[in-house]
């Protein structure tokens, strides 16, 4: 086999993260480019002294500059059979979720978790939804699309690559059919036993949240007989999942009339009438101080809000916005109350969202403890050297 001409040299002493098979070469790593390489091709990455540590896909727009296919000495080829090869493996990895009536949502591929970088593909019952975020998926997007539907049976294949990171790698949004039928305005997925209704070509993300799994089935189990107030609820997910555990009532909130309109459809769907909660259209931060003048408390407290944190560049801004809307509930929980709340911003970790919402919580004059910790689903993988693929990050927390 012809080797590769196009290779990226690395400086001196950057080469260990590839050694532990993180998948990302940053550009202040490369020293050099051998050859001439376009937007998504394939190429060798060596250390300082021309040692090979793997084949990687080219990404010029990109800080990170490649990210990679292979580690060591295997120089591939990188090609149509290469990649049937790992998207049957990340299927595989699934098979039990998707032979189970009761998960009809699933992620079948996570990007870097499963070796696949910037490749998200999520199942929605008959139809498959792929995100195509870096340069060398998009290269092979034809050959990726073709696979998936000769590797699990579906209807049809759309296309949501329209998140902002596509720019970063110097890449148009895109979003459409891709093969086979259109998906309906409306795809039904069962999520043990709960029935969501959803909208690929409009819905946040892929069109929904499937990385919420484990946390609304946690929910569920922490809300009988108590009152529930649902913040930044979207369609409903966990309002949904407290009324099937016995809640009192859920008061849901979202900033979106169109998702509370999908979420009035949602309570329909699993048959609670409309004394068991209730749907506002306002503004989450707004909308707790009035609660807290009007003194309305409840006995559980869902945070789910959307990415505060960009980047890192918004990381003060994002850390002020997680504080004040956790200080804001904190005050409105009943003595033994839950706070369940969440992150999904990459920029704060695990020990920095605690020290967040214990800070919170101690400005609001409450004490607490942490029950659970929680983040995502299984079918989101954290890779053992790629720590960041774990993004989700919840508590459970019980307030005296």
């Amino acid at each position: 086999m012809k080797t590769l001409v196009k290779t990226l040299h690395l400086n001196k002493g950057r080469e260990s993260s590839l050694l532990r098979r993180h998948p990302w070469v940053f550009s202040g790593a490369i020293e050099r480019m051998s050859g001439s390489a376009d937007s998504g091709d394939t190429v060798r990455v060596v250390d300082a002294k021309g040692k090979l540590l793997g084949l990687a896909a080219y990404s010029p727009s990109s800080q990170i500059r490649a990210r990679m296919w292979t580690f060591g000495d295997d120089e591939g080829p990188i090609d149509s059979a290469f990649l049937y090869g790992r998207l049957q493996r990340a299927v595989a990895r699934r098979q039990a979720l998707l032979n189970d009536p009761q998960r009809t949502g699933c992620r079948l591929v996570y990007g870097e978790s499963d070796d696949l970088p910037g490749l998200i593909v999520d199942r929605y019952g008959d139809f498959l939804v792929c995100q195509f975020l870096f340069a060398g998926v998009e290269k092979w997007k034809a050959e990726l699309v073709a696979h998936l539907h000769a590797l699990v049976p579906c209807k049809g294949i759309y296309e949501r690559s329209d998140a902002a990171v596509r720019a970063r790698e110097g890449l148009e949004p895109a979003q459409g059919l891709l093969w086979g039928e259109e998906p309906p305005t409306l795809v039904e997925i069962n999520e043990q036993g709960r029935l969501y209704a959803l909208s690929i070509a409009h819905g946040h993300k892929t069109g929904f949240y499937l990385d919420q799994f484990d946390n609304r089935e946690r929910v569920r189990q922490l809300s009988q007989g108590r009152s529930v107030l649902n913040c930044f609820c979207y369609t409903g997910g966990f309002g949904i999942a407290a009324l099937q555990g016995g809640a009192s009532h859920v008061v849901n909130i979202d900033s979106s009339a169109p998702s509370l309109e999908l979420a009035q459809e949602n309570f329909r769907r699993n048959g609670f009438a409309p004394a068991q909660y209730t749907l506002t259209n306002a503004n989450v931060f707004e909308i707790l101080r009035e609660f807290k003048q009007a003194q309305r408390h409840f006995d559980l407290i869902v945070l789910d809000p959307p990415k505060f944190a960009e980047t890192k560049a918004q990381f003060q801004r994002a850390a002020r916005a997680y504080k004040d809307v956790a200080l804001q509930a904190a005050a409105l929980l009943n003595p033994d109350g839950l706070l369940v709340t969440f992150s999904c911003s990459g920029a704060i970790d695990l020990p920095l969202f605690q020290k967040i919402t214990a800070d919170a919580v101690l400005d609001a004059g409450r004490q607490g403890q942490i029950q659970y910790y929680l983040h995502q689903a299984a079918d989101h993988p954290v890779g053992l050297p790629f720590p960041e693929s774990l993004y989700l990050k919840g508590l459970v927390c019980r307030l005296d």
